[in-house]
């Protein structure tokens, strides 16, 4: 049997899976099926093992060239080395979505494991609905416009493009995509239970328990692929650069924004019992970005580089879209009255306070980020006309955001709940005052530091001494915890996310200094010709021809600093239309030295290998590039820490269940 016949088999079969699991999932909730919830979690089980068939079925296609699957005759090549040929599946649109089924029916897996003692409860059901529902909708689209198993005929020693050139050159590749998937489908969890507790009416805070880890978790998994997204961006493109605002880049910052306001309001709302409306859209919000972003990768109305061709995939996705956005709009709207703040905010000064201003912030944020992406595509929709939005928005609109964000990533931390008691104001700014002082000298000397280093303007000076007083409040905080829990002190979900804000301050701190700083020349060098650039000296040697399996590299051999030799060079792939140049990068914890070749003018052998001509090289030179990649691991680190309990919440945890949290009373039918 042929692997078009295995994969479409595999792809039916996972279609009925998850349309089944809907039916059986609601007639049991409904009453009407018993056990219904048990016939539930088998059809999970059969829709993951459909969606992992299919994706063996293509692997194993891409592995043997089996060129009659038309995916494989379209992307796949003898030439492409093992790796790349792996990850050939998620280079393109129907092998992506195919990659996305799989994660998703991954995790509707593990949530019927984790809430297998509760899968009776009417919560749990109305959720796997939901995980039914989104499945079978990625499902219909490999049986119609994102077919990956159509069988094609092709001519004997037919030999296939391979991937797109970018794609294959860079082992991260291999790696940013899946990661970036795990975030992206992670939040249908959180958002399945957001659907769940609306429709049962349970709108306390245990859902937000249920799906705590499922929410930073994804968080995470997000986090660590747009670090990566960027790093693979700053090696692969040649560029001189690692974030461009560049509109599929910003459809993956979209939902990190959201989830990053849910997951400081969730903690109000279980203190305070507050922000209920206001989570429930954050969730629904961060989910329906990873929807949009889906659309705008996949659709083809976007010229990027990250995004793919276009297809007949878009008018569906947008269709869901808008699908997702009517529903939740519509539950929202049904219980509103049950959704009403048993309490308020009693002090303008507090933790609660800070967390609202928090998410406002993130919010503005995300309608600056969204309303740039969006923008010129409405103008064509509706005008004809084509225009962009460039960097200068995105910088000036976001710059005093940031600002902000870091001033209260400092103090939020350290204000107490909020209280009516009228001595609080002034045994808060005595509280505020020891709090901070540690804070204010660390932003202090940052500046003082950054100047006598050379830094001028007041944006990355502003930029440094905010975050040296948000990182000085985290490091206080983390330093008090293992003063206290030795190195328990680093676990548990407040501990964990002082260590990712500390990963934060890195980052901006790292961004502000490479984007204010940068500097790129390009030079006419003849072999053994030098030149003297931001500090470095650049030193040509020479340049060699060296075939690859996939391509033919001609490199530039390039000293730099009289230190080590780099090999920034052009290479040609035997099915593309153009050249792709492969940059080299010298980094140090200073800054980053980064080599593209833009031309080889002439190109005269010489016996020994080397070219005796000259050539036209592109030198970037950006300070603190690496803490950028560092403070991306330790925002990774700090998220696997805060999924740890606490010796606190391990004490809690053993006295109560997580869906017993949920409700205390059933609930007929599941709905009110």
């Amino acid at each position: 049997m042929s692997n078009a016949t295995l994969g479409s088999a595999a792809v039916a079969a996972g279609l009925g899976a998850a349309l089944l699991g809907i039916v059986v999932t609601v007639l049991g909730l409904a009453g009407r099926l018993r056990n219904g919830h048990r016939y539930a979690r088998q059809l999970t089980v059969a829709m993951a093992v459909a969606a992992l068939a299919a994706v063996v079925v293509m692997e194993r296609a891409l592995i043997t060239r089996d060129f009659t699957v038309k995916f494989v005759a379209e992307n796949g090549s003898s030439s492409t080395p093992p790796v790349f040929n792996v990850a050939t599946l998620w280079s393109a649109l129907e092998g992506s979505i195919l990659l996305w089924v799989l994660v998703l029916c991954g995790y509707g897996v593990m949530m019927v494991w984790k809430f297998r003692n509760q899968a009776a409860d009417p919560m749990v059901g109305w959720a796997m609905t939901v995980m039914f529902a989104v499945s079978a909708f990625f499902f219909v689209l490999m049986v119609g416009p994102a077919d990956p198993f159509i069988s094609v005929e092709v001519p004997p020693g037919y030999d296939g493009p391979g991937p797109n050139p970018l794609l294959q050159n860079h082992i991260l590749m291999a790696f940013h995509p899946p990661i970036l998937y795990l975030g992206y489908v992670g939040f249908t969890v959180p958002f399945a239970f957001a659907v769940a507790a609306l429709v049962t009416g349970r709108l306390d805070e245990g859902w937000l328990a249920a799906t705590r880890r499922w929410s930073v978790a994804a968080w995470g998994f997000l986090t660590l692929g747009i670090v990566l997204g960027a790093w693979w961006s700053y090696e692969t493109l040649g560029w001189g650069g690692y974030w461009a605002w560049d509109p599929v880049e910003n459809a993956s910052l979209l939902p990190w924004l959201t989830g990053t306001a849910y997951l400081h309001s969730v903690m109000v709302q279980q203190r305070r019992g507050m922000l209920r409306v206001w989570n429930l859209s954050l969730v629904i919000a961060t989910f329906s970005l990873t929807i949009l972003g889906t659309f705008l990768t996949r659709s083809g109305v976007l010229a990027s580089v990250h995004s793919f061709t276009e297809s007949g995939i878009g008018p569906s996705i947008l269709g869901f879209f808008a699908v997702v956005i009517a529903v939740s709009l519509a539950l929202i709207a049904w219980r509103g009255e049950r959704l009403r703040s048993p309490s308020h905010i009693a002090a303008p000064v507090s933790r609660e306070a800070a967390f609202l201003a928090n998410n406002a912030l993130f919010a503005a944020f995300a309608f600056v980020v969204l309303l740039g992406t969006v923008f010129p595509l409405l103008v064509e929709a509706f005008d004809g006309r084509t225009i962009s939005v460039g960097n200068p928005y995105f910088e000036r609109m976001t710059r005093p955001i940031g600002f902000a964000l870091l001033f209260l990533m400092a103090v939020a931390p350290l204000l107490p709940w909020g209280s009516q008691r009228r001595d609080d104001a002034e045994r808060l700014t005595q509280t505020l005052s020891r709090r901070l002082i540690v804070p204010v000298w660390i932003a202090a000397a940052a500046i003082v530091v950054a100047v006598l280093a050379g830094a001028r303007g007041w944006a990355p000076l502003l930029a440094f001494g905010f975050g040296g007083f948000a990182g000085g409040s985290a490091l206080r905080q983390l330093l008090l915890a293992v003063r206290r829990h030795r190195w328990r002190g680093l676990v548990g979900r407040s501990n964990g996310g002082m260590i990712v804000h500390v990963g934060v301050v890195l980052v901006a701190v790292a961004f502000a200094a490479s984007q204010s700083y940068v500097r790129q020349a390009e030079f006419d060098l003849q072999v053994g010709e030098q030149a003297t650039f931001a500090g470095h000296e650049i030193l040509y040697l020479g340049s060699a021809v060296l075939p690859h399996d996939n391509r033919t590299e001609r490199v530039a051999f390039v000293r730099v600093d009289d230190t080590k030799t780099y090999a920034p060079a052009i290479a040609t792939f035997p099915f593309a239309s153009q050249t792709i140049g492969i940059p080299s990068v010298r980094s140090t914890w200073r800054d980053d030295v980064a080599l593209a070749v833009l031309q080889f003018p002439q190109q005269t052998d010489s016996s020994d290998g080397f070219d005796a001509g000259r050539v036209i090289l592109r030198v970037t030179v950006q300070p603190l590039v690496v803490w950028l990649w560092l403070g991306g691991i330790v925002m990774a680190v700090g998220t696997a820490l805060s999924l740890l309990p606490s010796g606190r919440r391990q004490r809690a945890q053993q006295q109560t269940t997580q869906m017993s949290e949920v409700s205390e009373a059933p609930v007929a039918a599941g709905v009110t």
